[in-house]
């Protein structure tokens, strides 16, 4: 079994952080170190590491976290400009707490997807 992260926590109320949406689901909240003038992680409610650990039973909050994010994009008033979304995976992408995210950004130019 995965190891608990601090998203884990934050899921259960253990920390604090500024949760914008929870339900049976998914959990959302802002980003403590933020990238964008509005950066929210959807994360779901269950453990699941990395992308390449996602199974069919958790299409139903992978999707959920989809929906979420237009909600919360609309409701920031970032919806019809434009946002990111974008889920890392491993070391390579750039992964950094092992519990399936995705971050939500927006409120200004993002530049190009990815620098050299």
């Amino acid at each position: 079994m995965a190891e608990e992260t601090i998203f884990s926590k934050i899921i259960r109320r253990e920390i604090p952080a500024d949760i914008l949406y929870q339900d049976d689901l998914v959990t959302a909240f802002r980003d403590i170190q933020p990238k964008a003038p509005t950066h929210i992680l959807i994360i779901p409610n269950h453990l699941i590491p990395t992308v390449n650990d996602v199974k069919a039973s958790d299409e139903k909050a992978l999707g959920r976290m989809v929906s979420v994010a237009a909600k919360l994009a609309d409701e920031a008033g970032i919806a019809e400009d434009g946002y990111r979304l974008i889920m890392n995976c491993n070391k390579h992408g750039g992964q950094e707490v092992f519990h399936v995210h995705m971050h939500l950004l927006g409120g200004d130019f993002l530049g190009p997807l990815v620098s050299r």
